[in-house]
């Protein structure tokens, strides 16, 4: 019991250290930072999972919200930058395998699922399923949600001058009662019923559907406030720090190993695709990297809203790699075999 309240102050002392120093999105890299060096120093955490995947639910309807009859059209302009979301995926899962099964010796199917950039929770359930070590995968996708996520907040300051300090919203006080009301309702909904139905990413894309069918309505016209947008992250953040914990040195000189190793690889191949993309005038260079960095959908969807990136754009390449990723692995497990 004393684990969760424990695991809550690191990750508040991680945002209150990062306001101080006045370093960017102290909601989520804050507690990214402040569990990760806790669990390196052996402190034991947890965290809430229903809780964790709950604040999930808030992104979805912030990116549902934003749907508008001006951008549904808009997104059939985007299928040149789309194509290339398979091809991407393909090169990523014909380095990435052999790169952990030859080099680092691990088995076929925790290789393979190590190497697909698909959500950290999605990749855990399928590679645990296909007999694939469930801590090794979740230490080598935490590493990788980990590294792009703090790696982009600097390079979109440094190569755009991003504003990492807007707001991601507006107070709950300015908003309506019926507002609130339906933000809440499409959470709740379209987590629930998208876990129903087996929707992967359901805490994220059951609220998006149904928020995105009451904007297309008129009846949603704004998205969640800044406050609650500001809970997600550091529910996100603290949940990427708390994946470290209990690793020993084994794990450090292995999986945390490997998966820094393949960082590289991917912020490699994220960089060729993008300058590929920008070069041709297909997308802008800050949008095209937010859709192509192989993190995690939800972390990358907070930097899109807080930015004021194409958030449609963004989400859309994103839920098209996961779709990838998922429907092709008995695909790709019977061709690397």
């Amino acid at each position: 019991m004393i684990r969760i309240p424990l695991t809550f102050a690191i990750a508040a002392a991680g945002v209150a250290l990062f306001h101080l120093l006045d370093l960017p999105l102290p909601w989520l890299l804050g507690p990214i930072f402040a569990c990760l060096i806790s669990a390196l120093l052996g402190v034991r955490m947890q965290s809430i999972r229903l809780l964790n995947e709950g604040m999930r639910t808030v992104l979805g309807v912030a990116v549902g919200a934003t749907f508008t009859p001006v951008l549904l059209a808009s997104m059939l302009g985007m299928w040149p930058t789309l194509m290339l979301i398979p091809v991407m995926t393909i090169v990523i899962g014909l380095i990435g395998v052999p790169y952990f099964r030859r080099l680092w010796g691990f088995d076929f199917a925790t290789s393979y699922y190590s190497a697909m950039p698909g959500g950290l929770q999605d990749m855990l359930v399928f590679g645990e399923e296909a007999g694939g070590n469930p801590r090794s995968l979740s230490l080598i996708h935490a590493t990788r949600v980990m590294v792009i996520v703090v790696a982009l907040p600097f390079i979109l300051q440094g190569v755009w001058n991003a504003d990492l300090s807007n707001p991601p919203g507006v107070p709950a006080v300015s908003l309506g009662f019926d507002q609130l009301a339906l933000m809440v309702a499409a959470a709740l909904i379209g987590w629930r019923g998208a876990k129903a139905i087996g929707m992967f990413g359901a805490s994220i894309l059951g609220p998006l559907i149904i928020a995105a069918a009451l904007a297309l309505a008129g009846l949603l016209q704004n998205r969640p406030p800044a406050e609650a947008i500001w809970a997600a992250q550091f529910f996100i953040g603290m949940t990427v720090g708390v994946k470290y914990t209990g690793i020993t040195m084994a794990e450090i000189r292995r999986d945390l190993a490997a998966g820094l190793g393949f960082c590289i690889i991917l912020i490699v191949l994220t960089v060729i695709f993008v300058e590929g993309v920008y070069t041709a005038g297909l997308a802008p260079g800050m949008e095209t990297l937010l859709a192509f960095a192989p993190g995690g959908q939800a972390e990358l969807t907070v930097l899109a809203l807080i930015v004021g990136a194409d958030v449609a754009f963004v989400i859309a390449h994103h839920v098209l790699r996961i779709f990838v990723v998922i429907l092709g692995a008995p695909l790709f497990a019977r061709l690397f075999r």
